[in-house]
């Protein structure tokens, strides 16, 4: 196809269909055209996390399946990415490998589970039901760094702080990001409790120490590095795209009062690193290839410099990936209401690519090594329900979010949970899902 994607393949073929038969439902998240890989582990057994496939309502035991020889008749690197997924409890080994190596790997596994495989007796026996699952972050993450990559986010909260200049003049020419923090990063499902920090109020001389009182939300995707590249080798556009193992869901919370007092002149700090919440499933580049499109961009923005453009930039460098976010408060989850959804948006309005992330992380020579982790930053739409913030859907704590029920957010409350979930889709092709990340606020510990 071109230099910067993967190109489509036999398990593309929008025909398959699985002997896992909830796989074939209609608008099943995990069809056999996606594979993503997470670590699980029965919920509340003693036993050790290990690689999964979802596979419909199921996930595929990883090291079980290589036990039971599924893999034996396979080429030598298929062997070799197998032994690698299956061993040990993150998925750092097969990262590291490169991008044939993953390629072959999903290969194997669509034949093994579309229909008319001839393992489907062994392999039955290798499935876990979603359902009775718990786990874990699929990698050990080094590294995390954060970009800012949607240009209407950028604006929308440009507008609140500086409303005659909104957007920096830097932000056209260059992906902005700071480096963030690995260690708090947990999968779906994580309950943290709301930070403490210094806040000063407008017309307050100094500031205070206590709870955050504008805890927020960022609807993100997550970039897993594979691969990597060696200290002082920048990775050029045309390659960048090889050193991303696949894509998660991100939720970056944020204490926008902490923040605001914090963030001059170094960027964010503790507003942002008690606690980031990724999906259990990295979706991979290679499943996402049919949903690819055009990177655009208004004819009177500045061209990128020469090492963030590419000749297939334009045709094929973004995403059609549909984008959502849900709230379900105490009194809904009391009352038996589902979560509601509070904005829909998608990926493809992004501003920079994430080959261009790549690039730009890399130019000056800086080594990714697998399993770090790249932020999108926010994804938020041209419209006012594209949001993917509560700063920017209650104006930055001005107007309060009507919800079901009669109640009312401007920021988070202790007990809210937020959700959020991604889909890729197009007419004659299957769902492409992520799964979602899911995370809850817990009341802020005493201070000390």
């Amino acid at each position: 196809m071109n230099d910067m994607t993967f190109p489509l393949n036999e398990t593309h073929d929008a025909s398959l269909r699985s002997w896992v038969a909830s796989a074939n439902a209609p608008d099943c998240p995990f069809p056999v055209q996606n594979l993503p890989l997470g670590i699980f582990r029965r919920a509340g057994a003693e036993e050790a996390f290990r690689a999964g496939v979802a596979i419909g309502e199921r996930i595929l035991d990883l090291p079980a399946a290589h036990a039971a020889g599924a893999f034996s008749g396979f080429d030598e690197l298929t062997r070799a990415a197998a032994h690698a997924a299956a061993e040990g409890g993150t998925l750092n080994g097969l990262m590291a490998m490169p991008p044939a190596a993953w390629s072959a790997l999903r290969l194997a596994l669509s034949r093994l589970l579309r229909s008319g495989s001839a393992h489907e007796t062994e392999l039955s026996a290798c499935l876990v039901p979603q359902a009775d699952a718990e786990h874990a972050v699929p990698a050990i993450i080094g590294d995390y760094t954060d970009f800012y990559i949607s240009i209407h986010h950028a604006t929308a909260v440009g507008k609140l702080f500086r409303p005659d200049n909104p957007l920096l003049p830097n932000y056209k020419w260059v992906p902005i990001g700071y480096h963030g923090r690995a260690s708090s990063i947990g999968i779906s499902g994580q309950a943290f409790h709301r930070p403490l920090g210094q806040t000063r109020a407008p017309d307050a001389e100094v500031p205070v120490f206590g709870p955050c009182r504008r805890l927020d939300y960022e609807l993100e995707l997550g970039i897993f590095i594979g691969g990597g590249n060696a200290l002082g080798e920048p990775v050029a556009m045309a390659d960048a795209e090889r050193k991303v193992f696949g894509l998660c869901l991100l939720n970056d919370w944020s204490a926008r009062d902490i923040q605001a007092w914090e963030y001059q002149p170094l960027g964010p700090f503790l507003s942002k690193s008690f606690a980031t919440t990724i999906s259990p499933w990295i979706v991979s580049l290679e499943a996402l290839a049919p949903y690819r499109c055009g990177w655009t961009r208004a004819e009177s923005d500045p061209a990128p410099l020469a090492y963030l453009d590419a000749p297939d930039l334009r045709t094929s460098g973004a995403i059609d990936l549909q984008l959502e976010v849900l709230l379900q408060t105490p009194a809904m989850r009391a009352g038996g209401q589902p979560a509601q959804r509070l904005s829909h948006s998608n990926f493809r309005d992004a501003y920079w690519s994430i080959a261009q992330l790549v690039a730009h992380h890399t130019v000056n020579g800086c080594n990714l090594r697998p399993g770090d982790l790249l932020g999108t930053g926010t994804q938020s739409g041209p419209h006012p329900q594209e949001a993917g913030s509560l700063l920017e859907l209650t104006a930055g704590g001005k107007q309060p979010l009507q919800l079901a029920g009669g109640e009312q957010r401007l920021f988070l409350e202790d007990g809210d949970s937020v959700v959020m979930r991604a889909v890729a889709r197009r007419a004659g092709l299957p769902c492409i899902g992520f799964g979602e990340v899911a995370g809850t606020v817990l009341p802020a510990r005493s201070p000390a």
